[in-house]
């Protein structure tokens, strides 16, 4: 039998563009041959389509929609998509997430997703009942083990940990089937390419079946979806693979268990490429912005975030802007001219002097007889901010703010100054990963886009004389591993010092800044997740709270031993 792999890159609530488009590739699956043709998870709605699933006017479009679907679509082949659809039941969420399978203009099957993620950035159980069963689908003579994302994630027999105590792969697998096929909006992180290898795998050697994964693409406001669509062969083993970040058909005859999946994955690679998918589609899916906007200091952030704004949408529709203060390096400035003629922007020059003279001016009575500080800096910041809010408002640009994760972390940003902006490009990326990227981004290119001074400087806020990060923060590479420890692996102070040997007090330092700069971060444009644990939807502290850490006695004690 030849399958279609359709992975596709719907828009959360376009539900016509959404069955054009699924309408149109079944079309063309139909054409190549295809008998069957598998579609990602709520790719008729988009995925997530959130507080959406409470309207029930949205619900009544939805089914609208799957008739449209069902009439347009070629009788010839099956079709299988995702979607929700209503609950009978007046017990229970008033809806399931869904696999339907359409043949002839039909509904021919429906499968209902068994296990919902209410993690990180997931909250199924909000919308969805849980299905309660697992039926194996009988097409054209290939029992198909259809189910649902998370329903193949709770088969990893090594996991320290099970969430549920289902496990869909098991229950199908016991009812004999030909082939696994997992519909999914799994979204991703760095990493995660290699994640699926190996819950696939081990699925496929376990229980003696291939298995087909189609995984949807694109991004939808802060979650990217990287595609990597992709059959396994019945010892684990990748028989082909789709490409990441961009929309793409596979064909796959069941006959076939030649390994043809040749692409490889780098860390920093996929970083980079997922950074400028979820800037794109942010930009074009709105479709309520002009241009681009980024104020440039000369500094590694904002380099990077224009050098990928423009792969994301072209030179021609990315503005750069200086902002010069009285503390600015001539550096700060020849640096921003050399990057914005590098990579062929338009480039502006504003000095913010007179702004921040004139709030001088007007606070200096207020101010009398105290002694100049972070208020006086964050001035210049605010300064700056205003400016390029005033210009994003002028012209319809989406100005992109530019802190990065570890800024963003210990609250060394400003609110109401770099923090403005509709989207935080590098908010879920560490500093030492923005030096990478730099990296990555002029070897990619075979030139020097990002300047190498701006490279190589010290990194600076330049809100007074001669100021440098490593003024109030430790150094990147430390600072980075702390917090990567703290937010992404969930570890506390001992455990940080006794794996690292820091010293208790500045890994104690460090997390309850995190903590305390958490009202910022509640203020922060959407940032684009591309790590398993990023900032916003998926990270919830509260704001008041009076969480205290004790320093125990293995803390102490690991302190004295350093």
């Amino acid at each position: 039998m030849k399958i279609g792999l359709a992975q596709i890159n719907p828009i959360v609530g376009d539900l016509p563009g959404n069955v054009d488009k699924i309408i149109a590739w079944s079309q063309e699956a139909s054409r190549q041959g295809a008998d069957l043709v598998v579609f990602p998870e709520l790719c008729v709605t988009g995925y997530p389509p959130l507080d959406l699933l409470d309207s029930p006017t949205f619900i009544d479009a939805v089914e609208a929609a799957l008739d449209d679907l069902a009439r347009g679509l070629p009788s010839e082949i099956g079709v299988i998509v995702g979607a929700p659809i209503r609950n009978p039941e007046k017990v229970g969420k008033r809806l399931f997430n869904a696999a339907l399978l359409f043949e002839g203009g039909e509904l021919r099957a429906v499968v209902r997703k068994r296990l919902l993620p209410t993690y990180d950035v997931f909250d199924e159980h909000r919308y969805f009942e849980a299905g309660t069963s697992s039926p194996v689908i009988d097409f054209r003579g290939l029992r198909l083990g259809l189910h649902v994302c998370e329903d193949m994630w709770n088969n990893q027999e090594q996991a320290e940990h099970f969430l549920y105590e289902d496990n869909p792969i098991d229950l199908l697998a016991d009812k004999g089937v030909d082939l696994f096929v997992n519909i999914s909006a799994s979204p991703f992180s760095v990493g995660k390419h290699a994640q699926r290898n190996n819950v696939i795998g081990e699925s496929c050697r376990e229980h003696g079946v291939p298995f087909l994964l189609v995984n949807t693409v694109g991004a939808n406001t802060e979650i990217i979806f990287d595609g990597d669509s992709r059959v396994h062969a019945s010892d684990g083993h990748r028989i082909m693979c789709a490409p990441s970040f961009e929309e793409a058909m596979l064909f796959w005859d069941t006959e076939d268990t030649a390994a043809r999946c040749s692409r490889t994955h780098t860390d920093i690679a996929d970083l980079h490429d997922a950074l400028i998918l979820g800037l794109r589609d942010y930009y074009q899916k709105t479709g309520a912005f002009s241009n681009a906007l980024v104020g440039l200091s000369g500094g590694i952030d904002s380099a990077v975030t224009c050098a990928l704004a423009v792969a994301a949408l072209g030179a021609e529709n990315v503005t750069g802007i200086t902002l010069p203060s009285r503390y600015s390096s001539g550096g700060s400035v020849s640096d921003s001219e050399a990057l914005a003629a590098n990579l062929g922007i338009a480039f502006h020059h504003v000095p913010i002097v007179p702004a921040v003279d004139a709030f001088e001016e007007m606070l200096a009575d207020l101010f009398s007889g105290t002694e100049e500080g972070i208020a006086e800096e964050n001035i210049q910041a605010r300064a700056r901010g205003m400016t390029l809010m005033a210009v994003s408002n002028k012209f319809g640009h989406l100005l992109l703010t530019t802190g990065n994760k570890s800024e963003m972390s210990v609250g060394y940003a400003t609110l109401y100054g770099d923090m403005n902006g509709g989207l935080a490009v590098l908010s879920d990326v560490y500093k030492t990963q923005v030096y990478d990227l730099a990296n990555y981004i002029n070897e990619a290119a075979g030139q020097t886009l990002i300047p190498q001074s701006t490279i190589d400087k010290p990194p600076s806020a330049e809100l007074r004389p001669d100021q440098k990060d490593a003024d109030s923060l430790p150094p990147y590479d430390v600072l980075d591993d702390i917090l990567r420890r703290y937010i992404e692996e969930h570890l506390e102070v001992e455990e940080i010092g006794l794996a690292t040997g820091y010293p208790t007090a500045l890994v104690l330092k460090i997390l309850n800044m995190v903590d305390r700069s958490e009202y910022k971060r509640r203020q922060a444009p959407p940032g684009l997740r591309v790590s398993p644990k990023a900032f916003g939807m998926g990270r919830r502290l509260p704001i008041v709270m009076r969480w205290l850490r004790q320093r125990s006695d293995v803390a102490l004690a690991n302190e004295k031993a350093q």
